[in-house]
Protein backbone atom coordinates (compact mmCIF):
# COMPACT_ATOMS: atom_id res chain seq x y z
CA UNK A 1 0.00 0.00 0.00
CA UNK A 2 1.55 3.59 -0.97
CA UNK A 3 1.20 6.74 1.15
CA UNK A 4 2.56 9.80 1.19
CA UNK A 5 3.76 10.74 4.25
CA UNK A 6 4.13 14.85 4.64
CA UNK A 7 6.11 16.71 8.00
CA UNK A 8 7.51 20.41 8.25
CA UNK A 9 4.15 22.28 8.39
CA UNK A 10 4.03 24.96 11.56
CA UNK A 11 3.69 28.39 12.32
CA UNK A 12 6.12 30.91 11.15
CA UNK A 13 6.28 35.11 11.26
CA UNK A 14 5.83 36.74 7.80
CA UNK A 15 9.16 37.24 5.82
CA UNK A 16 10.54 33.55 7.34
CA UNK A 17 11.23 30.24 6.02
CA UNK A 18 10.18 26.72 6.08
CA UNK A 19 10.63 23.54 4.54
CA UNK A 20 8.37 20.59 3.61
CA UNK A 21 9.01 17.51 3.42
CA UNK A 22 7.06 14.18 1.65
CA UNK A 23 8.31 10.68 1.33
CA UNK A 24 5.76 7.75 -0.60
CA UNK A 25 6.26 5.15 1.01
CA UNK A 26 5.41 1.67 -0.06
CA UNK A 27 6.08 -0.49 -3.15
CA UNK A 28 6.75 2.31 -5.57
CA UNK A 29 7.88 0.85 -9.11
CA UNK A 30 8.44 4.64 -10.31
CA UNK A 31 8.09 8.00 -10.21
CA UNK A 32 6.02 10.12 -12.93
CA UNK A 33 6.18 13.12 -10.82
CA UNK A 34 6.07 14.36 -7.20
CA UNK A 35 5.29 17.75 -5.91
CA UNK A 36 3.16 20.40 -3.85
CA UNK A 37 -0.38 21.87 -3.94
CA UNK A 38 -1.93 24.46 -1.11
CA UNK A 39 -5.21 25.20 -0.45
CA UNK A 40 -6.25 28.46 2.07
CA UNK A 41 -10.04 28.45 3.29
CA UNK A 42 -12.77 29.29 0.52
CA UNK A 43 -10.25 29.32 -2.29
CA UNK A 44 -9.12 26.85 -4.94
CA UNK A 45 -6.45 23.92 -4.64
CA UNK A 46 -3.64 25.50 -6.71
CA UNK A 47 -0.34 23.99 -8.01
CA UNK A 48 2.83 25.35 -6.40
CA UNK A 49 5.23 22.99 -7.83
CA UNK A 50 6.17 20.10 -8.69
CA UNK A 51 9.29 17.30 -10.07
CA UNK A 52 9.69 15.27 -12.81
CA UNK A 53 11.31 11.39 -12.26
CA UNK A 54 14.02 12.33 -13.22
CA UNK A 55 14.28 15.63 -10.98
CA UNK A 56 13.22 18.89 -13.05
CA UNK A 57 11.39 21.18 -10.87
CA UNK A 58 8.36 23.35 -12.57
CA UNK A 59 6.74 26.13 -10.91
CA UNK A 60 3.34 27.87 -10.54
CA UNK A 61 2.91 31.19 -11.01
CA UNK A 62 1.69 30.97 -7.57
CA UNK A 63 5.20 31.42 -5.23
CA UNK A 64 7.38 31.27 -8.30
CA UNK A 65 10.91 32.98 -7.13
CA UNK A 66 9.55 32.24 -3.27
CA UNK A 67 10.05 28.09 -3.18
CA UNK A 68 12.60 25.38 -4.21
CA UNK A 69 11.43 22.19 -5.31
CA UNK A 70 14.21 19.67 -4.40
CA UNK A 71 14.09 15.38 -4.51
CA UNK A 72 15.51 12.75 -2.63
CA UNK A 73 15.84 10.00 -4.56
CA UNK A 74 17.27 7.49 -2.01
CA UNK A 75 13.89 8.22 -0.09
CA UNK A 76 11.35 8.41 -2.88
CA UNK A 77 10.98 11.72 -1.30
CA UNK A 78 9.80 15.85 -2.85
CA UNK A 79 10.97 18.24 -0.90
CA UNK A 80 9.41 21.97 -0.69
CA UNK A 81 11.63 24.86 0.61
CA UNK A 82 9.66 28.28 0.98
CA UNK A 83 11.07 31.81 1.55
CA UNK A 84 10.03 35.10 2.32
CA UNK A 85 6.61 34.38 3.47
CA UNK A 86 3.65 36.25 3.38
CA UNK A 87 0.63 35.56 5.43
CA UNK A 88 -1.42 34.74 1.94
CA UNK A 89 0.78 31.79 2.08
CA UNK A 90 -1.43 30.20 5.10
CA UNK A 91 -2.80 27.22 3.63
CA UNK A 92 -2.87 23.61 3.96
CA UNK A 93 -0.01 22.48 1.84
CA UNK A 94 -0.96 18.94 -0.07
CA UNK A 95 1.94 16.88 -0.96
CA UNK A 96 0.83 14.87 -4.64
CA UNK A 97 2.60 12.52 -6.75
CA UNK A 98 1.55 10.46 -9.64
CA UNK A 99 3.51 6.80 -9.55
CA UNK A 100 3.70 4.03 -11.45
CA UNK A 101 2.87 0.57 -8.80
CA UNK A 102 3.98 -1.82 -11.36
CA UNK A 103 5.10 -1.08 -14.98
CA UNK A 104 1.94 -1.38 -16.34
CA UNK A 105 -0.02 0.36 -13.75
CA UNK A 106 0.24 4.19 -12.88
CA UNK A 107 -1.93 5.57 -10.74
CA UNK A 108 -2.61 9.62 -8.31
CA UNK A 109 -1.71 9.59 -5.00
CA UNK A 110 -2.66 12.58 -2.53
CA UNK A 111 -1.16 13.30 1.15
CA UNK A 112 -3.32 14.33 4.04
CA UNK A 113 -2.30 17.59 4.31
CA UNK A 114 -0.06 19.83 6.70
CA UNK A 115 -1.05 23.34 7.73
CA UNK A 116 1.26 26.25 6.96
CA UNK A 117 0.47 29.38 8.87
CA UNK A 118 2.46 32.70 8.42
CA UNK A 119 1.43 35.02 11.17
CA UNK A 120 1.74 39.00 10.67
Amino acid sequence: QVQLVESGGGLVQAGGSLSLSCVASGDVYAIHTMGWYRQAPGKQRELVGYSTGGGTPNYSDSMKGRVTISRDFAKNAVNLLMDNLEPEDTAVYYCNADLFITMMSRREFWGQGTQVTVST
